[in-house]
């Protein structure tokens, strides 16, 4: 018999009316060696449903070549879901928001002139459509009506916060549509304002977005559709970004009554049942008043730690749940365990100037050519010229620059400028003689994951570095994406109080996961055996990444640090605690 999942009045398998509980679970921001192990502790909360995003800039991370292996094994991932009994919802983009870099767009769009994004704009959807169309050779086959989890599928992502093309939505459904979808397609807005009417489409139902509130946005919910309602992210915490205070938390008491609240008046997916991680440059960014890029951690003051620890919320959410269904009996069958591997001493260190040559090869260009027209998307870009006409730097401004630029002459640094420091003239007063080299270190801090700024992405320099009242033209562009570690030369030198490469190594006779100190450290990355961990900043909250256990390799391991600022210690600390400040 073939099976099928219908939307009526209320949710409906092979004509059964059925409750939809459910926790977000992102496969992408968690190993694959512990996927099974989130989902057992998911199933065993009581949830009967896994939902996940779909990262478009991961899958496709170059134009026209695709990655569905590995941390990016969705069919993989959704698998296990169906093993252990779970349903699936997949929301697959193109745009997640998700805290993600750049809502999950990728980079490469912002190489186009004049590209539009979210809208009826053709090259756009062009991108879309030849992404779909390899993307849904995966999730077609996994419908729940071909044997697979997958029970419904989500167009687009909180469209009514952005825009109101209705046609923009009537395409993406349909695309959805011609590329094999034939589970029920569904819509979530938050309920306040015109989200819900701007981001609804025919045929398509709605879900809403919320965290409190519940009886009151179910009934906001109720002028948009007769049912059967779904708070499509119920929100249990928040994200945390650098510099903002602490790491932020939600209040247990009031999450418990807005759960039982919800599981009484309809369906719900529990966003996030697990935060994960920001690997690598993966971390988004808000932007209101300023630039307030996200941390590594996506702990989220989620269900399950980011590192997968049952919380205190877990148990209490459990009981909830057992109110409304049987609880099953699971056995956890990951083993996991944490470990202090203890002080790791610097073995070696090179300057980043040192290392130029062996990591990138310049690109010269009469102007400043952004990162996405270098063909760059994520990490740094080093900017040099000579100041062959000027003897006195008395006044810089970068123009249409994203995010942080370190300026440096002779490799002297002379100013940090961040966000709207961009923006204006910056008064340096600094003697140099002429021939003197300029360097400019850009770093992209992650691309705004939400609202207009969408269009406004380009890191780098996109227009003109003016100094001292006129346009300074002749640059080498160094593209520092900092995915080929491999080609550093230890040995090329280093000078205090410089960004640098500093390399340390430890043996794991016994792998766990454990979290690396960043205590004594100014701003960069942290990669072990290659791959990137992400970002760590002394401004805080977060102090400590999470390094799983399943990075780590039999005999010695190497860690690499990155850092811009110039402030270092010989020493590197994993604890068997994270601390998010």
């Amino acid at each position: 018999m073939q099976n099928k999942f219908d939307i009526r009045d209320k949710f409906y398998l092979n004509g059964d009316e059925i409750q939809i509980i459910s926790g977000g679970i992102h496969y992408f921001r968690v190993v694959p060696e512990y996927w099974k192990d989130r989902l057992e502790k998911l199933k065993a909360m009581g949830c009967n449903t896994v939902e996940t995003y779909v990262p478009w800039n991961l899958h496709e991370e170059e134009k026209g070549k695709f990655n569905f292996n590995g941390i990016l094994d969705i069919k993989k991932f959704i698998e296990t879901a169906g093993e252990l009994g779970l349903w699936v919802i997949v929301r697959p983009s193109p745009y997640i928001c998700a805290e993600w870099e750049f809502g999950g767009l990728p980079a490469w769009l912002l190489k186009e002139d004049g590209m539009r994004l979210r809208g009826l704009y053709e090259p756009f959807l062009n991108h879309v459509k030849s992404y779909y169309k390899e993307l849904f050779k995966i999730l077609t086959p996994l419908q729940i009506n071909y044997g697979g989890p997958v029970i419904m599928m989500q167009v687009e992502n909180e469209y009514g916060y952005y825009g109101d093309d209705t046609e923009y939505l009537k395409w993406m459904a349909q695309v959805m549509r011609e590329e094999g979808t034939v589970v029920p397609l569904v819509t979530s807005d938050g309920p306040w304002g015109d989200a819900l009417e701007c981001g609804k489409v025919e045929g398509v139902h709605p879900t809403a977005n919320f965290g409190s509130k519940v009886a009151q946005q179910f009934e906001i919910l109720k002028k948009h559709t007769d049912g059967p309602f779904m708070c499509m992210e119920f929100w249990v915490g928040w994200f945390d970004h650098w510099g903002n205070g602490g790491h932020k938390t939600s209040n247990m008491e009031e999450n418990c009554k807005d759960l039982d609240e919800a599981l009484q008046y309809g369906n719900i997916n529990i966003y996030m049942f697990i935060g994960g991680t920001n690997f690598g440059f993966m971390n988004g960014s808000n932007y209101y008043d300023e630039l307030t890029p996200d941390v590594t951690s996506y702990d989220y003051d989620a269900v399950l730690t980011e590192c997968g620890d049952i919380t205190p919320k877990y148990e209490a959410f459990k009981e909830i749940i057992g109110k409304y269904t049987k609880l099953p009996e699971i056995e956890f069958t990951t083993k996991i365990e944490k470990k202090a591997y203890g002080k790791l001493s610097c073995k070696e260190k090179v300057g980043l100037f040192e290392s130029l040559e062996d990591i990138s090869a310049p690109v010269t260009d009469l102007f400043p050519k952004s990162m996405e027209k270098l063909g760059q998307s994520y990490g740094y870009t080093l900017y040099r010229s000579s100041l062959v006409k000027e003897k006195k730097l008395d006044k810089i401004r970068l123009y249409n620059a994203n995010d942080r630029a370190k300026i440096y002459i002779s490799q002297e640094a002379v100013a940090t400028l961040y966000d709207r420091e961009l923006l204006a003239e910056h008064e340096i007063s600094y003697d140099f003689e002429k021939g003197s080299t300029i360097d400019i270190l850009m770093e992209n801090m992650g691309r705004v994951n939400f609202g207009p700024y969408l269009d406004k992405q380009r890191k780098g320099i996109d227009g003109s570095v003016v100094i001292n009242g006129h346009q300074h033209m002749n640059w080498e562009h160094y593209t520092l994406p900092l995915d080929n570690l491999h080609k550093l030369d230890f040995t090329k030198g280093f000078k205090e109080q410089k960004p640098a490469f500093y390399r340390f190594e430890f043996l794991a006779e016994e792998k766990g996961d454990t979290f690396v100190d960043m205590e004594g450290w100014g701003k960069g990355c942290v990669f072990i055996n290659g791959f990137n961990l992400g970002r760590f900043w002394e401004i805080g909250p977060q102090k400590r990444l999470y390094l799983p256990a399943p990075l780590l390799q039999d005999g010695i391991n190497e860690i690499i640090v990155f850092e811009t600022e110039g402030k270092a210690s010989e020493e590197l600390v994993l604890c068997d605690k994270p601390d998010l400040g």
